[in-house]
C-alpha cells in the first residue's frame, strides 16, 4: 500500500511506502550495524588466542568501531542533507559491507582494528539516516509507533549479537561473524535504492575543522584511558593524551559556538529535553556496554563455556529489549518518556549492582537470570522513548543532526565505558586465572552500576514530564 505526500525537502510529491516496507529497508541495515556492536564480544577470547591479542587490542576491536562511528555520525548526517539522505545511506551500506569482508580476512590485530574502524565509518552513515528516513517516510500519527518498532529492531541486534557471534565461532570460525554481513549488504542495496525516496535537509557547508577537533579529542582521551592502566597514569604520554584530549574538546566547543556552519549546533542544547536525554544516554552507554564488554567474556574465561553456550546464557538480558522497546514506543506518548527512561535506568543500575554482588568463580547461571532480565527490561524502556525525545525536541530541519548528535554521544559513551571499566579491571585483575578475572570484573561492574545510577537520577529529576 502506498500514498502520496509532499515532502518539505522536495518540490514534487513523493510516494509513501507502507510502514512495513519502510521499516524493512531502514531496519535491516540498522540491524547489521547494531549487531556488530556486540557480535564480537563472545568471540573475543577466541580472537585473543588466535591473533595473540592483548587486553588493549581487545578494547580497540570494540573502540575502533565505536570511535569512527561516533566521530563521523554528524558529518555523515550533514553530507546526507547536502547530497541526499538516501544516497548517503546506500553508500554507508556498501562501505560497511566491504569493511566486513576486510575484517574477515584480517590476520593481525592491527588489521582487524583498521577494518573495524572502516566498518564504523559505514555505520555512521547508516544509523542516524535510518531514523531520519523513517521519520520522514511515515505520517506523524504513526511516528511514535514506528520509532518504537525501530527501537525493537535495534534491540534485536543487541539480543542476537552475542548468540550469533557464539554460534558462528563454535560452528565455523570467528571470521564468519563478519562474512555474514556481506550477502545481507549485497541484497539490501538494491532494495533500499528502489524503496526509499530521496530527501534533503538544509544545505550547509561541512565543518571540517569541527570534525578534526572532535575526532582528535575523543580519540586522545580514549587512548589515554585504554593505555593508562598498563603504562602508568602519571607517565608523560598518558598525561599528554588526556590533557591534550580535554584541550581539544574545549577548542571544539569554542569553535562550534563561533562558526557559522557548525557540525554540532549548540542551539540544540537549549532544549532541556535534548540536553538531559543525551547526558542520560551517555551514562547509560558507558555503564552498561562497559560492563557487557567484560561480562560477555565471564562465562568463557571463568566458567569454561563455549562461545555459543556463553551467548545463550546472555539471552535473558539481550532478548528483553526486543520485546519491551516496541511496547515502550507505543505507550510513551501516554505515560511520558521521563517515567519510562528513569525507570529503565533504575532497573539497569540495580541489575548491575546485583550482578557485581553475586559474581564469583562458583556462582551458578541461575543466579544471573533475574538480574539479566531486569537489565534487559531497563534497556528496552530506554531505547525507543529516548529516540522519541530526540525526535520531538528538534525542529523538522534539525532532526538529522539531532539524531546524529544523539548517536555520537551514545557511541562515545560506549568507547569511554569500555576504556574506563577495562582500566578498572586491569588495575584489580587479569586474564591469568578465573580468580584473577573475577577480582577485576567485580569492581568494574560496580563502577558501571554507579555510572548508570547517575543517569537514573538525572533522568528522574531533569527530564520534562508527559507532553500534552
Amino acid at each position: 500500500m502506498t500514498s502520496t505526500a509532499l515532502d518539505p525537502g522536495l518540490e514534487a510529491p513523493v510516494v509513501r511506502r507502507s510502514l512495513a516496507t519502510v521499516l524493512a529497508v531502514v531496519g535491516i541495515p540498522m540491524f547489521m550495524v547494531t549487531l556488530d556492536n556486540l557480535v564480537v564480544t563472545n568471540a573475543l577470547p577466541v580472537i585473543k588466542t588466535e591473533l595473540g591479542a592483548s587486553l588493549a587490542d581487545l578494547q580497540w576491536f570494540i573502540n575502533a568501531y565505536t570511535l569512527s562511528f561516533a566521530a563521523l555520525l554528524l558529518t555523515a548526517s550533514a553530507i546526507g542533507d547536502r547530497i541526499g539522505r538516501r544516497r548517503m545511506f546506500i553508500f554507508g551500506i556498501g562501505l560497511f559491507t566491504l569493511a566486513s569482508a576486510a575484517c574477515a580476512i584480517a590476520t593481525e590485530p592491527w588489521m582487524l582494528i583498521g577494518a573495524r574502524a572502516i566498518q564504523g565509518v559505514g555505520a555512521a552513515a547508516v544509523m542516524p539516516l535510518s531514523l531520519t528516513l523513517l521519520a520522514a517516510a511515515v505520517p506523524a500519527r504513526q511516528r511514535s509507533a514506528a520509532i518504537g518498532i525501530w527501537g525493537g529492531i535495534s534491540g534485536l541486534g543487541v539480543a542476537v549479537g552475542p548468540v550469533v557471534g557464539g554460534a558462528v565461532v563454535d560452528g565455523l570460525n570467528w571470521q564468519w561473524i563478519f562474512w555474514l554481513n556481506v550477502p545481507i549488504g549485497v541484497l539490501v542495496l538494491p532494495f533500499a535504492a528502489k524503496v526509499l525516496q530521496e530527501s534533503f535537509g538544509g544545505s550547509r557547508r561541512l565543518d571540517l575543522v569541527g570534525l578534526v577537533l572532535s575526532a582528535a579529542s575523543v580519540l586522545s582521551i580514549v587512548w589515554g584511558v585504554v593505555h593508562g592502566a598498563d603504562d602508568d597514569w602519571t607517565s608523560g604520554r598518558i598525561l599528554t593524551a588526556l590533557i591534550g584530549g580535554v584541550a581539544l574538546l574545549v577548542a571544539f566547543l569554542v569553535w562550534e559556538s563561533r562558526t557559522a556552519t557548525p557540525m554540532l549546533p549548540l542551539r540544540l542544547f537549549r532544549s532541556r529535553s535534548f540536553s538531559v536525554i543525551n547526558l542520560t544516554l551517555f551514562t547509560f552507554s558507558a555503564g552498561v556496554f562497559g560492563s557487557v564488554f567484560l561480562l560477555a567474556q565471564f562465562f568463557q574465561v571463568v566458567q569454561g563455556y563455549t562461545p555459543l553456550q556463553s551467548g545463550i546464557r546472555t539471552l535473558p538480558w539481550t532478548m528483553a529489549p526486543m520485546v519491551v522497546a516496541p511496547l515502550a514506543g507505543l505507550i510513551v506518548d501516554r505515560v511520558g518518556a521521563r517515567v519510562l527512561i528513569a525507570t529503565g535506568q533504575v532497573f539497569l543500575a540495580t541489575a548491575l549492582g546485583w550482578i557485581a554482588l553475586i559474581t564469583s568463580t562458583e556462582v551458578g547461571f541461575s543466579s544471573f537470570v533475574v538480574p539479566f532480565v531486569l537489565a534487559g527490561v531497563g534497556m528496552g524502556l530506554t531505547f525507543a522513548p529516548a529516540s522519541s525525545v530526540v525526535m520531538h525536541s528538534a525542529a523538522e530541519a534539525d532532526r538529522g543532526v539531532a539524531s546524529g548528535t544523539n548517536n555520537t554521544i551514545r557511541e562515545v559513551g560506549v568507547a569511554m565505558g569500555v576504556a574506563v571499566l577495562a582500566s578498572v579491571f586491569a588495575s584489580a585483575g587479569s586474564y591469568e586465572s578465573p580468580t584473577q578475572y573475577v577480582h577485576g570484573l567485580v569492581p568494574a561492574v560496580w563502577v558501571g552500576a554507579a555510572i548508570v545510577a547517575v543517569g537514573a537520577v538525572v533522568a528522574a529529576v531533569a527530564l520534562p514530564g508527559r507532553r500534552r
